[in-house]
């Protein structure tokens, strides 16, 4: 019988094929890679176009500012400046980095590019730890009542995770499906006990993100969210090789479980801020990660900083829609968000179908 192939030219010189990029010559590869990669003058770019949309952003409301008032700002527009238009500027930034950077860490610790906080029960679970700290720690402390919605938000995260574990199947559409039917369950248990305790109007608050509350005083909860959104980029290696999986890990010498935990306790602080001060902003945390990983890869601390900034433009530019389109009346912003990214997540979903067809 005459011997086959050997094993070990085969594995060594495969034949390149035209649907699987890794196995791409060299050069071609080589190429791809150099096409995707983000230098610094990209974020450069990013920060400028978002520093001249911040700055656009707080001559739109409705007392009435101009650039050319700058120059001869009255005191009662001082004071709308300060306490009102800069608050909310920066309430907006930290919120949209925070959620976009949330998203995507999630995604990469789950493995799949549909489970992020909206998809997963996250905020819904946060939301339900404030109805639990305002029924029943209503004197408490904001801090306090924060630190309750970070619980409810890791458990209803491990929960989900769990019902993953006991799924016969892991279709990538189906498990943020599943995600967002165990939302809406911990949504109607919230509205249900909202509802007996008379709490309805407060709950809309934490449902519905809306920025025209923010003052100055009322928003800097979000700056942790920001510096832990430093703390996912410091740990953003980690991340990337724990997203690949649980033995590939242990492998190259990472402690799995210990930088899972931690990404998820990132998570759900990052996830619970945000829910506290502002409400929740549906589909933040799934479409800008989505669209900057399709556009430069899967690097978790390449595409760090650009979704960051994304996300805080995606923001500021969906609050100003909101602002203008019923002007002097606002429309939230978690509204505006919930509509755009309701419509690419469905763009999304069928992307992901025909290519696997």
């Amino acid at each position: 019988m005459r011997p086959g192939p050997s094993p070990v030219t085969t594995t060594l010189n495969p034949e390149p094929r035209e649907d699987c990029p890794e196995e791409k010559p060299d050069a071609e590869r080589r190429e791809l890679q150099r096409s995707s990669a983000i230098r610094p003058w990209h974020l450069v770019v990013a920060g400028l176009v978002l520093l001249a949309g911040s700055i656009a952003s707080l001559f739109v409301g409705v007392s009435a500012i101009s650039p050319a008032d700058l120059l001869r700002l009255s005191d009662d527009q001082v004071q709308v400046l300060l306490i009102s238009r800069v608050p909310r500027l920066v309430a907006i930034l930290l919120a949209g980095t925070a959620l976009s950077v949330a998203g995507l860490i999630m995604m990469h610790l789950a493995r799949n590019r549909f489970v992020t906080p909206s998809t997963a029960g996250t905020a819904e679970s946060a939301g339900l730890g404030i109805l639990v700290a305002t029924m029943f720690f209503g004197s408490e402390s904001i801090m306090a009542k924060m630190l309750i919605a970070v619980v409810f938000a890791i458990l209803g995260t491990l929960i989900f995770l769990q019902i993953l574990k006991r799924l016969s199947f892991q279709d990538m559409i189906v498990v943020p499906l599943v995600g967002i039917m165990f939302g809406g369950v911990i949504t109607a248990v919230t509205t249900f006990f909202a509802y007996r305790a008379d709490l309805l109007q407060t709950l809309s608050t934490w449902t519905s993100g809306d920025f025209s509350g923010v003052l100055a005083g009322r928003y800097e909860l979000l700056w942790v969210a920001g510096g832990l959104t430093v703390i996912g980029y410091l740990y953003a290696d980690r991340f990337t090789v724990a997203g690949m999986g649980e033995s590939f890990a242990i492998n190259l010498g990472i402690s799995y479980n210990r930088v899972i935990n931690l990404g998820l306790l990132l998570v759900a602080v990052m996830t619970a801020v945000t829910v506290v001060t502002v409400g929740d902003i549906p589909f933040l945390g799934l479409i800008v990660p989505n669209l900057v990983c399709m556009a430069l890869g899967d690097n978790l601390r390449r595409v760090l900083p650009i979704t960051a900034l994304a996300g805080a433009f995606v923001v500021l530019i969906c609050d100003v829609i909101g602002r203008i389109i019923r002007f002097p009346y606002e429309i939230p912003v978690g509204t505006v968000v919930g509509v755009l990214g309701s419509a690419i997540f469905i763009v999304l979903i069928l992307r992901t179908r025909s290519k696997a067809a």
